[in-house]
C-alpha cells in the first residue's frame, strides 16, 4: 500500500521520467550506428576539408547492372572464334611433301609450293570470316588474322598461278594434295566465351584497409565524390546496430536529456510544473534530430539546416537561459551525424549563443530577419576564422563553403510561420501574441472603455505598475502588462456596482444587503473568465483573472455584515474570493500593484506619508494572508515591489518631496 501510495503521490514525476525515457530511445535509433569520419560530398564539394579519410575496412565498389551488361554485350561482340589443328591432314601433307621431294623436276616444284602453303597453313572457309581468330595449338590460343591463312580456293590459285610455266600436270592431282590443317570448333568457342564472360569481375576497383582514400585539402572532382560517398554508403551499409549497442546510446542520451530536467527542476520550476511546456523541449530536441537523420540520409546538406531556429522558437515561449541550455544538448546530439565534430559544435555554439543574445528582449517581428542578418555574418566569419586557423585554409576561399550557412540562415526566415503553428497546436503565447492583445484597440478593451471607463482607467495604472516591478525584478513584462489590461474585464457586468464607475451616482449597493454586494463584487472573477473564453483569450491571460484577488476577503461588506449581526454565527466563505492564490512572480505582481492602485483611489490626501503607508499596509496584508506562498517571489522581490510602488504612485499624485530645513 505504501508502494502505490507513494507513486500515486509522485505520478507526476513518474509521467515526465517515462516521456522522457521514450523520447531518448527515439533519438538514440534515430542517432548514426557507426563512427562518422566523414560525411556525403556533392557537385559543389570542391575540395575535401576534413580530416584525411581513412579507411576502416576493405573498400570495394560494385559495378552497376547496366555497366555489368554493357561490358557483356561489349565481349560478346569481340569474342573470337577458335580454331584447331586438323592433326591427320598435318600429316598427310608433311607425307606428300616429302614423297614428291624424291621425283622428278616438275614433282619438287609442287612439293616447294606444298611447302610454303603448308607452313602459312590452310583454314577452313566459312561463310563469313570472322573477324577475330584464335589458332588452338599445342594447348594454347595464338590470335590470328584469318587473311594470314589460305583457304583451298586461294591454296588453288597460288600453285596454279606458280606452276604455269611448268610442265602441265592433272589438276586433279595437285589438288589432291591439299588439305585443311586448321578446322572451327564451335565447342571450343562457346567454351571460352564462356570463360571470358565468368571472368568479368562484378566490382569496379578495390582499396585495402588502411589507405587513404582522400587527404584534407585534395581538391575532388567526379571520380573523387563517387568514391567518397560510396564508401560512406558501404559504411553504413556493413554497420548494424546491436542490442548492447542501442541500450548504450539509450542510456547516454537519458542522461544527456536528464541534465535538461534536472535544469527545469531546479531552476525553472514553472516549465517543470507545467506538463505540455515540459515536453515540448523535448519534443524540440527529437525533431532536431530527426531533421538530421533525414538530411543525413538522402545525402544532403547537414549544415543547411537550421540549427539557430531551436533557441530563437524557445526564447519566444521561454526564457533566454532555458533556449540556452536546450540548445546545448540539441548541438551536442546533431553533432553525431558530423565528421567534424569540435567544427560543427564550435561554429553552431558561437552563431547560435549571439544571435540568441540579439533576440533576448523580441518585442518585434522585425527582429526574426535582423537575426537572420546577424547568424548570416557571424556563420561566414566563424567559418572563414576557423578554417584559416585550424583547418584547411583553401576551403575558405570556396564560395560554395559558405552555401550551408546561407541556406540555413534563409531558413531562420521560417520561424514566422512555425511560431504561429506552435501557438496553435500547444496553445503557447508568444510575445507576438502579446503584442497583439495588449493593443488597446483590442475589441474587448475598447468595450471595457466605452462601457466602464474607470475600470479601464484602473487597468491601465495597474498596467504601468505591474510592469515597471516586474522590469526590475526580472519577468515577463509583457505578460504581465497584458494580464494586468484584462485582468478586471468582468466589470463589464454590473458595472456600476463598482466604484470607480459609479462617479457621483448614489452606491447601489446601499439597496443591497452585504451578502448580496459581496456576490455581486466576488462575481466579476467568474465573469471574466467567462468573457475571456468568449473571446478565446489565452489561458495564460485567464490565470491573472482567477488570481488577482487570491483568496482574499472583500473586507468591506464583511465588516458591514458583522457590524449588522454582531455575534450570530457567520459563514466567511460568502466573503472570499474562489482563487486560486498567484503561483508565478507575474501574477504575484499583479495582484499587489490591482490592490495599490484601487487603494490609493481612497486615499484624501495623497502625499508622500500617506503612500508610504497604504502600500506597505496592502502589501503586509498580502503577506499575512498567505498570498504568496506559491509564487516564486522573495523577501528582496517584495522590498524592491514596495519601493518601485511608493514612487510609482507619487508620480501619479504629483507628490513632492519635503526636503528637511
Amino acid at each position: 500500500m505504501n508502494v502505490i501510495t507513494k507513486i500515486r503521490d509522485k505520478h507526476n514525476l513518474i509521467f515526465k521520467l517515462a516521456v522522457v525515457a521514450f523520447l531518448a530511445a527515439l533519438i538514440a535509433w534515430l542517432l548514426p550506428y557507426y563512427h562518422v569520419n566523414a560525411n556525403r560530398v556533392n557537385a559543389f564539394s570542391a575540395v575535401w576539408n576534413a580530416d584525411d579519410l581513412v579507411l576502416e575496412h576493405d573498400f570495394f565498389i560494385r559495378k552497376t547492372t547496366a555497366e555489368l551488361n554493357r561490358e557483356k554485350m561489349q565481349l560478346q561482340a569481340t569474342n573470337a572464334s577458335v580454331f584447331e589443328e586438323n592433326e591427320p591432314e598435318i600429316r598427310r601433307m608433311d607425307s606428300l611433301s616429302n614423297s614428291l621431294k624424291s621425283k622428278g623436276l616438275n614433282q619438287k616444284r609442287l612439293a616447294a609450293f606444298l611447302d610454303t602453303i603448308r607452313l602459312k597453313g590452310i583454314i577452313e572457309q566459312l561463310d563469313k570470316p570472322p573477324v577475330n581468330l584464335l589458332v588452338f595449338k599445342n594447348g594454347i590460343y595464338e590470335k590470328q588474322l584469318y587473311g594470314n591463312f589460305f583457304t583451298i580456293q586461294s591454296a588453288i590459285q597460288y600453285i596454279e598461278k606458280g606452276l604455269k610455266t611448268l610442265t602441265p600436270i592433272s589438276k586433279r592431282e595437285w589438288i589432291g594434295y591439299l588439305g585443311v590443317q586448321f578446322i572451327y570448333s564451335p565447342q571450343r568457342t562457346q567454351l571460352l566465351a564462356e570463360e571470358r564472360l565468368s571472368a568479368i569481375s562484378v566490382y569496379r576497383c578495390f582499396y585495402p584497409k588502411g589507405n587513404v582514400l582522400v587527404k584534407q585539402g585534395e581538391p575532388l572532382n567526379n571520380e573523387k565524390r563517387f568514391l567518397i560517398n560510396n564508401y560512406i554508403y558501404q559504411l553504413q551499409s556493413i554497420s548494424g546496430l546491436s542490442f548492447w549497442q542501442f541500450l548504450c546510446k539509450w542510456a547516454f542520451v537519458s542522461l544527456l536529456l536528464l541534465v535538461l530536467v534536472l535544469y527545469l527542476y531546479f531552476f525553472r520550476k514553472p516549465f517543470f510544473g507545467n506538463n505540455l511546456q515540459f515536453i515540448f523541449l523535448f519534443i524540440c530536441l527529437l525533431v532536431m534530430v530527426w531533421c538530421c537523420h533525414l538530411v543525413s540520409a538522402y545525402n544532403l546538406y547537414l549544415n543547411a539546416l537550421p540549427y539557430v531556429m531551436l533557441p530563437v522558437l524557445i526564447r519566444i515561449f521561454y526564457d533566454s537561459r532555458t533556449a540556452l541550455f536546450t540548445y546545448l544538448i540539441a548541438i551536442l546530439l546533431a553533432a553525431f551525424f558530423q565528421a567534424d565534430k569540435l567544427q560543427f559544435i564550435m561554429v553552431q555554439l558561437v552563431v547560435g549563443i549571439i544571435t540568441l543574445f540579439s533576440i533576448a528582449e523580441i518585442k518585434r517581428r522585425t527582429q526574426l530577419i535582423n537575426a537572420f542578418l546577424i547568424s548570416l555574418f557571424l556563420y561566414v566569419f566563424t567559418f572563414f576564422t576557423y578554417q584559416i586557423a585550424f583547418e584547411a585554409a583553401s576551403v575558405a576561399f570556396k564560395l560554395w563553403s559558405y552555401l550551408p550557412f546561407i541556406i540555413s540562415s534563409v531558413l531562420l526566415l521560417l520561424s514566422f510561420p512555425i511560431i504561429y503553428s506552435i501557438e496553435k497546436v500547444f496553445r503557447f503565447n508568444s510575445d507576438f501574441t502579446l503584442l497583439e492583445l495588449s493593443d488597446l484597440n483590442h475589441p474587448l478593451l475598447r468595450e471595457l472603455s466605452d462601457k466602464t471607463p474607470g475600470t479601464f482607467q484602473h487597468s491601465l495604472q495597474v498596467a504601468n505598475l505591474a510592469e515597471e516591478a516586474i522590469y526590475y525584478m526580472g519577468g515577463n513584462t509583457l505578460l504581465v502588462r497584458t494580464g494586468a489590461l484584462f485582468h478586471d474585464i468582468g466589470k463589464l457586468k454590473n458595472a456600476k456596482y463598482f466604484t470607480e464607475n459609479q462617479g457621483s451616482n448614489r452606491n447601489l449597493h446601499d439597496d443591497l444587503e452585504p451578502e448580496e454586494s459581496a456576490k455581486i463584487i466576488i462575481g466579476h472573477i467568474i465573469t471574466g473568465i467567462e468573457i475571456a473564453r468568449q473571446y478565446k483569450l489565452p489561458e495564460q491571460i485567464i490565470d491573472f483573472i482567477r488570481t488577482h484577488h487570491g483568496t482574499t476577503s472583500v473586507g468591506y461588506f464583511l465588516n458591514l455584515y458583522k457590524k449588522a449581526h454582531g455575534n450570530q454565527t457567520l459563514d466567511e466563505q460568502k466573503f472570499k474570493y474562489p482563487g486560486p492564490i498567484p503561483f508565478s512572480k507575474e501574477t504575484a505582481v499583479l495582484m499587489l500593484a490591482d490592490g495599490v492602485e484601487a487603494a490609493s483611489r481612497s486615499l484624501k490626501v495623497h502625499d508622500a506619508l500617506s503612500i508610504n503607508d497604504l502600500v506597505d499596509q496592502i502589501v503586509d496584508y498580502k503577506i499575512q494572508q498567505n498570498q504568496f506562498i506559491n509564487s516564486d517571489i522573495t523577501f528582496k522581490d517584495i522590498t524592491l515591489i514596495r519601493k518601485i510602488f511608493k514612487r510609482r504612485l507619487m508620480n501619479i499624485y504629483h507628490v513632492r518631496i519635503e526636503y528637511p530645513r
